[in-house]
């Protein structure tokens, strides 16, 4: 279905399975944790554990779940029969299960799945990563084409959709935030893109923007990151 109820219902389930996939990861966290010595899990998965839950939490359950309510409630606040790009905003939907079952397939990789924290700062996520780091990449890419598609469809809706007599400062706030939303999302997922892509040929092509023996940085990782990171969150 291309129409933005079924694609935001689609969206919020989506969020709910990630969610209890998250809050499992998650629940091992504090068992390990529960006394000192305690040796449930194997220190290398509590890592994965952490990562993975940390991602699957942001881009899984938050991120679609505040898309899912755009898709339901924009196109009502302001009078539009529907999103203003539907199979887009359909295809927009139909490749983040693709991408999390991809981060998720990780795990079964030999060495293990991503073992770097959600926010993968180099040389952990580089010099020191599982080869699973290309998978991890990869599906942080489908997901940010994802989270841009929705954010171009969000601005399109809201600029060229309002119903007759809706002008800017007559727009709900919850319109104007995702708007806002909308534009800080187009901005700095590429640069999370960069981000990736730079881990990707770290580790993998012989490349050194954050090795310092090459002439790199891994600090500069951290500004990279958080020029995405800060306006995502």
């Amino acid at each position: 279905s291309t129409n933005h109820l079924d694609i935001g219902s689609l969206y919020l389930w989506f969020s709910f399975i990630m969610f209890l996939t998250g809050g499992a990861m998650a629940m091992v966290i504090p068992a390990e944790l529960f006394q000192p010595g305690l040796q449930l899990v194997a220190p290398n998965f509590f890592n994965q554990m952490t990562t993975v839950h940390g991602l699957i939490m942001v881009f899984g359950a938050v991120m679609p779940a505040f898309t899912g309510l755009a898709n339901w409630l924009i196109p009502m606040m302001i009078g539009a029969p529907d999103m203003a790009l539907p199979p887009m905003n359909n295809w927009s939907f139909w490749i983040l299960p693709f991408a999390f079952t991809m981060l998720l397939s990780s795990l079964f990789m030999e060495g293990g799945g991503p073992n770097f924290g959600w926010t993968f700062y180099a040389p952990l996520s580089t010099t020191y990563s599982p080869d699973s780091t290309a998978l991890f990449v990869f599906a942080i890419h489908i997901i940010r084409i994802s989270s841009m598609m929705g954010a171009i469809n969000v601005i399109v809706t809201i600029v060229n959709l309002r119903a007759p007599g809706m002008t800017w400062m007559k727009l709900p706030l919850f319109v104007w935030t995702w708007l806002i939303t909308a534009f800080l999302l187009i901005a700095v997922m590429p640069v999370l893109a960069g981000a990736v892509t730079m881990v990707l040929t770290d580790k993998f092509f012989g490349s050194s923007f954050f090795d310092t023996a090459g002439g790199g940085d891994p600090v500069m990782f951290q500004h990279i990151f958080w020029f995405f990171g800060h306006p995502e969150v």
